[in-house]
């Protein structure tokens, strides 16, 4: 990662009540700076948007939704049926 130390850029968040509690108890308990919660937060979260996930995982909440319906439509041949002409 290359990025030039003598320009800086600011940002402001408005934060709740519980985020800036957290905010102060990580900084207690790590000694980091609020800048450096805020960097190293940022570098997590884009490691978390960058990874590889699972079909499970992306599926999410629609997994098990569905009580009914045909079990396997990659092979039953009455559902292909005009498929893919």
């Amino acid at each position: 990662m290359c990025y030039n130390s003598i320009m800086k850029t600011y940002i402001h968040a408005r934060l709740t009540s519980e985020d800036r509690a957290m905010i102060e108890s990580v900084r207690k308990m790590t000694g980091w700076s609020e800048s450096e919660l805020v960097r190293r937060g940022l570098r997590l979260a884009c490691k978390e948007l960058g990874r590889e996930r699972s079909a499970l995982e992306l599926a999410g909440n629609s997994v098990g939704k569905f009580e009914k319906g045909p079990r396997d439509l990659s092979t039953e041949k009455k559902h292909l049926e005009g498929f893919g002409r």
